[in-house]
């Protein structure tokens, strides 16, 4: 009875281990006692509820490394050993809105964020998951990436199959001539009724152009014997 108490307090032992929390900030270390193997987004709740911080707003630091609640729609473990520190950083609130609209931001400074929509299909999420994170694409391209369809997918991997052959045949500048004009006439689009033209964007009064030949124009130089 003894060796099995001894055994049930030792992997209480184990399983529980004892970590340094270092907040940024005035707030001095602390410890708290967590199982070894735990989900980022319980420890995140702990630590909010020890604390009292905003869970919200909490980011946690573990050997160089922000840690994420989930990764690839699945929840992340980790797997704390005793000793282990865990950064915390509370982000702090936005300044309010009258004091942000009087704050110039340039748009340069601003990160291009780009999400998937909530009804993209798992795979795509998958993929944009592993562009992401493993390949550590920009936004920038994985927006690139993902805002054509599959018919223009298709379309850019049938060039560059028939590129090879019109270099071969000698034939390299008009097929890039072609794709060219391709790409223009493929965007025109057509104007529907009731839009206005180009042209009448600058032309408000719907003026006719000097020298343009219509029925009041012919009848205006027949009257005055101009033929």
């Amino acid at each position: 009875m003894e060796i099995e108490e001894e055994i049930g307090r030792r992997r209480r032992r184990r399983e529980n281990v004892e970590i340094r929390l270092k907040t940024i900030g005035p707030a001095p270390p602390s410890t708290l006692l967590t199982p070894s193997r735990i989900q980022v987004r319980e420890l995140r709740k702990l630590i909010s509820t020890i604390n009292h911080l905003p869970i919200d707003n909490m980011r946690l630091i573990l050997r160089g490394n922000v840690l994420h609640d989930s990764e690839d729609e699945n929840d992340v473990y980790l797997q704390l050993h005793h000793g282990d520190s865990v950064i915390v950083a509370v982000k702090p609130k936005p300044p309010a809105k009258h004091l942000r609209d009087d704050v110039y931001i340039d748009d340069d400074d601003l990160d291009l964020k780009f999400q998937l929509p909530q009804s993209t299909s798992r795979w795509k999420k998958r993929l944009y998951f592993l562009l992401r994170n493993r390949l550590k694409l920009p936004n920038v391209l994985l927006m690139a990436i993902f805002s054509l369809s599959a018919k223009a997918w298709a379309m850019i991997i049938l060039w560059f199959i028939l590129a090879p052959i019109a270099h071969r045949w000698y034939l390299g500048p008009l097929y890039i001539l072609g794709t060219a004009f391709s790409i223009i006439f493929l965007n025109l689009g057509q104007r529907q009724p009731g839009d206005i033209s180009a042209y009448s964007i600058f032309n408000d009064d719907f003026r006719e152009l000097p020298g343009t030949l219509n029925a009041d124009r012919l009848d205006r130089d027949l009257r005055a014997g101009q033929f």
